[in-house]
């Protein structure tokens, strides 16, 4: 076991350092460039559509246009699940689209998480995609009220195949984490290794014709027939479709500043553990964990022994300011790394190793933007919520069906729409925000103190998107 004095690397990121890839960039965009397809962004959305456009017609001219490089942003910074959990609950999803979208929705994400695992191993892709399936837990009497109710909407839609709901004592079989009342477990889901994916994937489009040019900042994006995309490096012509596939720093663009909403998740990841300290937590099955907690905690287990405890982080920025440097802020991490070891007691002297945060996109009413409009050229996937990693896989095929006019790859899903409707302008927007990231801690905080809410809860909730 590391020394408990070790020190924290604040800023980061575990999963970049531990990727097997010296993240050298490739070449920046020098010159005018035509293609077919330009794709801004070098993360899963942009990539999974170069993947799937280059499946359905290897003859295409793609283009990866990516500002940093390929993971850089939420693709190689977030929690490690690839899970069947679509950004909008069942229950909103059979409430806003009905029963039969809400069950095709569910059962396309459960069929993507096998897609993925499949196209990994035929690529020989090392991302550790580990197939535990996904545990949530009860940890006060409201979490286990709304497990419940969760698994009731599931049987009721007749998705409850792969799920079961656990006793305090089956669950506590699983993991033993403290305060535990009860559990779900699903069998569908997986963890994995995002940033290895992100890396591996963006070599098998190279391989399959597709090029990258990353350093390349985005400046404008100019619709039209054809569509262009402008940086300082020079413009790109788009013959077919440019797709916008950037999720939170789609905000910088001009025009869509307004589309989605940089939200910030933090992360923590210990030591990796020795044996007896695995003995004493279990958790076997490395199955994607989580509470129901409405400021998110979220768990990954990871090859080499560590945990990873996630929580959403940073108070929102007047303006979607996204500066890097805000996520180094160890004060921001001193909460989450308390929660972590309230989950855990064993873990008090276990030292933590990185602490890091990301952005994600967010969108004003909570659904993804799966869309392509001949017209003007313009293709989007965007809008996860924190929940992208299989989803934007999913969406990606998609898009790629509606630029190459293949239907076969064209779901009938809800997210099969324009973006939604534009979130308010300042300072509304920062006032707003604040306040739903201020009354989801003080419920959160309420709940696990004496299990009373906050009198405005439901207006806060009403609120929120999510």
């Amino acid at each position: 076991m590391p020394h408990p004095d070790q020190a924290t690397r604040y800023g980061a990121v575990f999963w970049l350092d531990d990727c097997g890839d010296d993240l050298t960039r490739r070449p920046a965009l020098a010159g005018d460039e035509t293609v077919d397809v330009a794709i801004v962004g070098g993360g899963f959305s942009g990539l999974w559509t170069a993947w799937f456009l280059l499946q359905a017609n290897p003859a295409l001219q793609i283009a990866v246009i990516e500002r940093e490089f390929c993971g850089h942003g939420a693709s190689g910074r977030n929690g490690g699940w690839c899970s069947p959990r679509y950004p909008m609950l069942v229950d909103e999803l059979e409430k806003h689209f009905g029963a039969d979208a809400a069950r095709a929705t569910i059962r396309a994400q459960h069929a993507i998480v096998d897609d993925i695992g499949a196209i990994i191993a035929d690529q020989g892709i090392d991302a550790h995609f580990t197939p535990g399936g996904m545990l949530s837990v009860a940890r006060t009497p409201r979490q286990l009220a709304a497990l419940h109710a969760t698994y009731a909407t599931y049987d009721r839609l007749g998705l409850a195949g792969d799920t079961h709901m656990l006793s305090a004592d089956e669950a506590r079989g699983l993991i033993a984490a403290s305060s535990i009342l009860g559990g779900m477990k699903t069998r569908s889901g997986a963890s994995i290794h995002p940033a290895r994916l992100v890396r591996g994937l963006a070599r098998a489009v190279e391989a399959r014709g597709g090029r990258i040019w990353e350093s390349t900042a985005v400046a404008r994006v100019r619709p039209g027939r054809p569509a262009m995309v402008e940086t300082a490096g020079g413009t790109v012509t788009a013959r077919r479709a440019v797709v916008l596939a950037g999720e939170a720093y789609l905000s910088d663009l001009p025009g869509y500043h307004r589309q989605l909403l940089p939200m910030s998740s933090m992360i923590v990841a210990t030591a990796p553990l020795d044996q007896a300290t695995w003995d004493a937590i279990g958790w076997q099955g490395y199955e994607s964990l989580s509470s129901g907690a409405y400021t998110k905690d979220y768990l990954t287990r990871t090859r080499d022994g560590r945990i990873l405890f996630g929580s959403r982080g940073a108070p929102y920025l007047f303006g979607s300011a996204m500066p890097e440097q805000a996520l180094a802020d160890p004060a921001l991490y001193g909460p989450i790394i308390a929660n972590l070891r309230g989950w855990f007691p064993v873990l008090r002297d276990v030292p933590i190793t990185h602490a890091w945060g990301g952005y994600l996109g967010v969108p004003r009413d909570g659904m993804p933007s799966v869309h392509f409009d001949p017209a003007t050229g313009l293709g989007n996937a965007f809008g996860y919520t924190g929940r992208g990693v299989a989803t934007s896989a999913l969406a990606g095929r998609a898009l790629a069906g509606l630029i190459a006019d293949d239907r076969a790859l064209v779901p009938d899903l809800p997210m099969m729409r324009a973006p939604g409707r534009l979130w308010e302008v300042e300072p509304l927007r920062w006032i707003g925000v604040r306040y739903i990231q201020n009354a989801f801690a003080r419920i959160d905080a309420a709940d696990f103190r004496d299990g009373s809410t906050p009198p405005d809860a439901k207006l806060a909730k009403s609120l929120a998107p999510i």
